[in-house]
């Protein structure tokens, strides 16, 4: 997905910080759509869709939170990456903007160099793996050249980052990551998250798996992170 000429899409009501948004990104080499409401970036969508898209919090109408959740919902748009763009800076603010379906976010005010660097981080992580072995634990299905995940042959719905998350775990199954061992496997290096982001995504994660029972395979190590097992 990420190349030189990646469409970006970002929704903000504010026109000076839209534009030297744009600015910034095609000096980058990205290609800009803007939007000044949901309204505006439902047309662009349809019409043709962003390899991802910088969604602010607070727009008139429809909030850019309530936006990105009708976002997982639909078919057409439920794997788009999504970066918040937020002037909201406590933790319980940044958890829900994250538990809306964005990805990652960013606080305002913010430098070019930041949302240059994070555009670039998700787009790598989100583009499509290279063709690999199928993976599967007790009917725990993952495809990494299809991009699907079945659980007892039913098919899953994953954002982007719940899919690289899970691909990490059934890749390196039986050992126990910590929070920042896998802020480095999923998210990549040299990447502005904190770690408390992971427990967003895995709770997110674990939620999807609950219905099929393989939240299971999940399990919290008090004290030490996280470890995708088989075993009880």
């Amino acid at each position: 997905m990420q190349n030189s000429r990646s469409k970006i899409l970002i929704v903000e009501d504010e026109a000076a910080i839209r534009q030297m948004v744009c600015l910034s990104l095609n000096q980058a080499g990205y290609h800009c759509i803007e939007a000044a409401d949901t309204q505006e970036a439902q047309t662009k969508i349809v019409a043709e869709i962003p390899d991802l898209i910088l969604l602010d919090w607070m727009l008139p109408g429809v909030s850019g939170v309530e936006y990105a959740r009708r976002l997982r919902r639909e078919k057409l748009t439920q794997n788009l990456p999504i970066i918040m763009l937020t002037a909201r800076t406590e933790e319980e603010d940044k958890i829900r903007g994250l538990d809306s379906g964005a990805d990652d976010y960013i606080t305002k005010p913010f430098s070019t160099r930041e949302l240059l660097a994070r555009v670039k981080a998700l787009l790598r992580r989100v583009s499509p793996l290279s063709a690999e072995t199928l993976l599967e634990v007790e009917g725990l299905s993952l495809d990494p050249v299809t991009h699907r995940v079945t659980a007892d042959g039913k098919t899953l719905t994953l954002g982007p980052t719940e899919f690289r998350l899970l691909h990490f775990f059934m890749s390196h199954p039986e050992r126990v990551h910590t929070r920042e061992r896998l802020l480095n496997g999923v998210w990549g290096d040299n990447v502005y998250v904190e770690e408390r982001t992971v427990d967003v995504h895995i709770r997110r994660l674990r939620k999807i798996l609950i219905p099929s029972g393989h939240e299971r395979l999940i399990q919290t190590v008090r004290g030490a992170g996280y470890r995708f097992s088989a075993q009880s």
